[in-house]
């Protein structure tokens, strides 16, 4: 088993027994949900779903990412960003595990503006995906899976190209919520959904253009 994947199991024993260890210290209502200002706007009753909710995710996104190569029909071209994809789950791991962290000491009583806090750990992630969609082979579960990116090598690959930028410059305009933690948030997120849209059409409009220069042949 990779390196990688050692760590990430790490990762959850050790927030589950953190997660143990302070649950007696814990409030009967604990935050559960933060506004973007930063600040909690919902809550649970303390219990097991309350406090061990996001291990629990940790532990089934882990396990999901683990199957998927083996179980996509296309399992073949994992291996061309095997490296990258170990790195999004171990990544992505140690975000959730950090957002725990965060949410544990907010609950034990320190005054932390999360947003502000996130925004780091957000920026990496999010530029960590655009450096995996640079690598990443047509497959059915990581990636922009339209049907003319799954239809086609070369759809995909000049799509994926274009993503990667731009999910990395989403990246780095959310290292603005360290300074102005809504802002940031926003503006990254904003990206993201333009982003998401626009490659969508992008997609479609290299493979219509490929299908007609075909025709004309």
């Amino acid at each position: 088993m990779e390196k990688e994947w050692i760590a990430a199991g790490i990762l959850v024993v050790a927030v589950f027994a953190a997660g143990a260890y302070f649950y007696p210290q814990l409030p009967q209502n604990m935050a559960v949900h933060w506004g973007l200002e930063g600040s909690a706007n919902g809550y649970m009753e303390k219990g097991i779903a309350a406090a061990f909710m996001l291990p629990a995710l940790m532990l089934v996104l882990l396990a999901l990412f683990f199957a998927i190569p083996f179980i996509d029909p296309l399992k073949q071209n994992y291996k061309d960003f095997k490296k990258e994809y170990n790195g999004l789950a171990l990544l992505l791991t140690a975000f959730l595990g950090y957002v725990y962290a965060l949410s544990l000491a907010y609950n034990l009583g320190y005054k932390l503006d999360m947003t502000q806090l996130l925004a780091p750990g957000l920026a990496a992630l999010v530029f960590y995906v655009g450096i995996l969609l640079g690598k990443a082979k047509r497959n059915w579960f990581v990636g922009i899976r339209t049907p003319w990116t799954l239809s086609d090598d070369d759809v995909w690959k000049r799509t994926h190209e274009l993503g990667s930028k731009l999910f990395k410059a989403a990246g780095i305009a959310m290292l603005l919520g360290l300074v102005f933690p809504v802002i940031g948030l926003g503006v990254g997120i904003a990206v993201l959904i333009g982003s998401a849209i626009g490659l969508v059409v992008y997609s479609y409009v290299i493979y219509s253009r490929k299908a007609r220069k075909q025709k004309t042949k």
